[in-house]
């Protein structure tokens, strides 16, 4: 709170009315980045040239403005402020997590792991996976064709055969899609089910604390680990483990060229999906709430710790039993402005929790990203959660364990600094 304040006075005190230029000039720059970036995205041609300029100038001039009238030293030592403010503000309100509770597991008889050679361009071969796999008593199944331009085996009914060949424990080395297929053969069998982070993004990994710079160390699980239950989503019978999408994403990862060339497909799709009454709009509901007309929408296996929805964020637990939502609509430069500036507080965004969301649109078919893999589902399609079905064997030591940033609430933070001191006596 002090740091807050100070941040505030510095704006103030040196300046008089300097202040009030220092942030209106500083909240003008970001809705006018905020426009640019829409006029990028959703235009083609000149307007997406000025759209540019416009995102990419705006925070040049303002710092010229600064320096022009003098300012910069207020400017910065503000800005300092505030960051050192946000940093205790979250620091105050953590609490640990009653989530990821482990408890002791026994060593697997006969583990059974599935790796992708290709997955993570190719993290298998590197890490020597499938030689420290098989030193440690598991057995290994390729997910690689088995001929030159074959296809490739299904990782589901992969899992199941090993089920009834005997497995006491599954395991997959590849990315979050084929995760979420072995882990329900997993749940259905209530066999414990071992991650291995060497995937592209590992999104799963990051949020269980598994390491994902050295995949191999997720193999430690198989003799030195412990057992966390965690929730695991459904969509229209699919399972998954992160994130089903909808909407302008989901349209994106629909084509074939976006693969090889991501940021290319999505800019030459965008003006078509986001322009006014052109793009596809989705109409939502999560439990008793109604999300009408969204352009895109983001449906999470448990939520994240920021409304981000290209998954940029964390997700405190797995367990909380609770479906996170994202929903999304600007339709236009002012309110992809009131967007940047008022953030989670703006009309076009939405954030909320729920146990079941239904997801419908005027066709009769959906395109959905589950986990990142593109799919089409008959509308509507329908997200649910399965709490603590999942067991995910985990090593003891991992490194990701570090608890993520909750949510900012300055109101929490004022009750802390002021209100009354619970469970404290005059000997504390």
């Amino acid at each position: 709170m002090l740091a807050a304040v100070v941040a505030v006075l510095t704006l103030f005190l040196p300046f008089g009315d300097g202040g009030v230029l220092i942030v209106l000039s500083g909240l003008a720059g970001l809705a006018l980045s905020a426009a640019g970036v829409w006029w990028f995205l959703a235009h083609r041609g000149p307007v997406r040239f000025l759209g540019a300029l416009l995102a990419a100038g705006t925070p040049v001039g303002v710092m010229l403005l600064y320096v022009a009238g003098g300012l910069w030293p207020s400017a910065l030592t503000a800005l300092a402020l505030w960051g050192v403010a946000l940093f205790c503000a979250r620091r105050a309100l953590h609490r640990p997590s009653l989530g990821h509770r482990a408890r002791p597991a026994a060593r697997p008889a006969r583990p059974v792991l599935l790796m992708n050679p290709k997955s993570g361009g190719g993290k298998v071969e590197k890490f020597d996976l499938v030689g420290k796999a098989e030193r440690l008593g598991a057995k290994v199944l390729l997910l690689a064709p088995a001929e030159p331009g074959g296809a490739f085996p299904d990782a589901a009914e992969l899992a199941r055969s090993a089920v009834a060949g005997g497995a006491d424990l599954l395991g997959v080395a590849g990315g979050d899609g084929t995760q979420a297929l072995v882990a329900a053969v997993a749940a259905e069998h209530d066999l414990p089910f071992l991650v291995i982070s060497a995937g592209t993004r590992n999104h799963f990994a990051m949020d269980l604390g598994l390491d994902r710079a050295d995949p191999s160390r997720c193999l430690d699980a198989l003799t030195d680990g412990e057992e966390l239950r965690v929730d695991l989503g459904d969509v229209a019978g699919r399972p998954f483990v992160n994130t089903v999408s909808f909407g302008v994403y989901a349209d994106v990862v629909q084509r074939p060229e976006y693969r090889n060339a991501k940021a290319e497909t999505a800019l030459s799709m965008m003006p078509d999906l986001l322009a006014a009454g052109s793009g596809r709009r989705l109409d939502a509901r999560a439990d008793a709430t109604e999300l009408p007309d969204q352009q895109a929408l983001l449906v999470s296996n448990n939520p994240y710790n920021s409304p981000d929805p290209f998954g940029g964020g964390k997700r405190p637990r797995l367990d909380g039993g609770a479906l996170g939502v994202v929903g999304i609509r600007v339709d236009g430069a002012a309110q992809a402005a009131d967007l940047a500036v008022r953030g989670a507080q703006s009309a076009g965004l939405n954030v909320l929790t729920a146990r079941r969301v239904e997801v419908g649109s005027a066709s009769t078919e959906l395109a959905v990203a589950v986990d990142g893999e593109a799919l089409t589902l008959p509308a509507p399609v329908v997200c649910t959660l399965r709490p603590r079905a999942l067991r995910v064997l985990v090593p003891r030591d991992r490194p990701g364990t570090l608890p993520a940033a909750p949510p900012l609430s300055w109101r929490r933070v004022v009750a802390l600094a002021f209100g009354p001191r619970r469970g404290r006596t005059s000997h504390d």
